[in-house]
């Protein structure tokens, strides 16, 4: 199938999928229709394992869509289609390169669309064009003029079609074409441009041999100079994180409030300072040995005061990890809570690769990297998991928040049904639980399909 065949068949896929119709199952079928195709059309040079495992994930993060339709499976499905489609055409490609790739397209859209030796086959005009004159434009345009002229002649010829109402919305009709035809056209026709591929190497895991010299960030200072700065900067660091990890325990477990309001206040401020702390240690620590100091043969101090810091920082994470886990177990679980345990997890994670850029001498790429594969799982696990319903069951178990508290978390209505009855059936959810299936097939979410609305007596 040719490229422009591709994008027109896409178009009008996505207008016979959302023409009046909400976000549903249609997108998880628009999403899994593109990755077929993205299969099919790719060569089986670039089919490599990589690309295997992102069609697959592509696949399930459609169907964990049309199951919950909610902001992570969203979130999946476009990053694992755009990695797809990026890998299909380069399977060398940094997935981090998504993001310019696509924004760099959205941009230059209206050049390229206009670019058809680029991407519409050449046809001679010398048959067609002719056809169409006389076979479609001349008719339509003399249909039109003659019906005008006989609507203003003739009120009982005007009365035929005057009470006649065509059901079609020729604006959303337009809209969605404009709108399918360039999430398409850039799909599908997507250009990789020349300074991207120069820069590729920017993200490459391991230096070259230039960066491998050992010489000073700024001539300004010498080589010396900057590593005894270097050491300095990070024991003075280390002395001051360990009187911080002190007071931030003691405050944590021995200090605090333990009433709610304030568990939850507390709790939430020092989450935050931690993650501000892990990231802004890891953005120094990519600052010194983002090149010679990984190969300078007298810079052992420095790289052990580096793992020193990481090390402690990683006490650190534990210690949020700790009061995040106490929060929990006196308020119960919600997303947010769940959340706070995702990122400390990934900035433990991190701290790991971080170690091992330092330990391996690899690049600041390497970690960034590294990193974004984390962050593209946790999204994954996000939209796979019903951590609603598991954060529910948790909640029920442990005695934690009543029907009007649990049912603030989502996908959880079946066990909210089974556990308060009662509840359940005198509050707004049977309206909102029925307003959803009665939804047409595109625009339903699976979910709400495998509640019995019967349940309610």
């Amino acid at each position: 199938m040719k490229k422009h065949q591709l994008i027109f068949m896409c178009t009008a896929l996505f207008i016979v999928l959302f023409y009046q119709q909400d976000m549903g199952i249609n997108f998880g079928i628009l999403g899994s229709s593109f990755a077929v195709l993205t299969y099919f059309y790719t060569r089986k040079i670039n089919r490599t394992r990589t690309f295997l495992i992102i069609f697959a994930l592509t696949t399930l993060s459609a169907i964990s869509w049309m199951w919950y339709a909610d902001f992570p499976s969203f979130l999946s499905l476009i990053i694992s289609i755009l990695i797809l489609t990026l890998k299909s055409k380069n399977r060398n490609m940094k997935p981090l390169f998504v993001i310019p790739v696509f924004v760099t397209n959205g941009f230059t859209f209206i050049c390229r669309v206009f670019s058809f030796d680029k991407w519409f086959p050449k046809i001679s005009t010398g048959k067609v064009f002719p056809k169409l004159l006389a076979l479609v434009f001349f008719p339509l345009v003399c249909l039109s003029i003659f019906f005008g002229i006989y609507t203003l002649g003739s009120e009982n010829f005007a009365e035929l079609f005057k009470n006649y109402e065509l059901d079609f919305d020729i604006w959303q009709f337009i809209i969605l074409a404009c709108l399918g035809f360039f999430l398409a056209f850039n799909y599908w026709n997507f250009a990789v441009e020349r300074y991207l591929y120069k820069s590729h190497h920017y993200l490459n895991d391991t230096f070259r041999n230039e960066q491998k010299v050992v010489k000073p960030t700024y001539s300004l200072l010498g080589i010396e100079l900057e590593r005894t700065g270097g050491v300095i900067t990070f024991m003075l660091l280390n002395l001051l994180l360990l009187f911080f990890i002190a007071t931030y325990n003691y405050e944590q477990f021995y200090a605090s409030s333990k009433l709610p309001h304030r568990l939850s206040e507390d709790t939430h401020e020092r989450v935050y300072a931690v993650i501000i702390s892990i990231v802004m240690a890891v953005f120094v620590i990519m600052f010194y040995f983002k090149s010679s100091f990984n190969f300078d043969p007298e810079s052992r101090l420095l790289k052990t005061s580096a793992q020193v810091w990481l090390l402690l920082n990683g006490v650190l994470i534990l210690s949020a990890l700790a009061k995040n886990t106490e929060y929990v177990l006196a308020l119960g679980s919600t997303y947010k809570r769940i959340g706070v345990f995702a990122f400390l997890i990934l900035c433990m994670a991190g701290l790991f690769y971080t170690h091992l850029k330092i330990k391996n001498q690899r690049t600041n790429a390497y970690l960034i990297n590294r990193m974004f594969w984390y962050f593209y799982g946790m999204i994954l696990a996000s939209s796979f998991v019903n951590w609603g319903n598991l954060a529910t069951i948790y909640n029920i178990e442990n005695g934690k928040g009543d029907f009007y508290f649990l049912n603030s978390l989502r996908y959880n209505h079946k066990t909210l049904m089974d556990k308060f009855p009662e509840e359940a059936n005198n509050s707004e959810l049977k309206e909102y639980i029925k307003s959803e299936q009665e939804k047409s097939f595109l625009s339903k979410t699976l979910y709400w399909q495998t509640i019995d609305i019967n349940k309610f007596k």
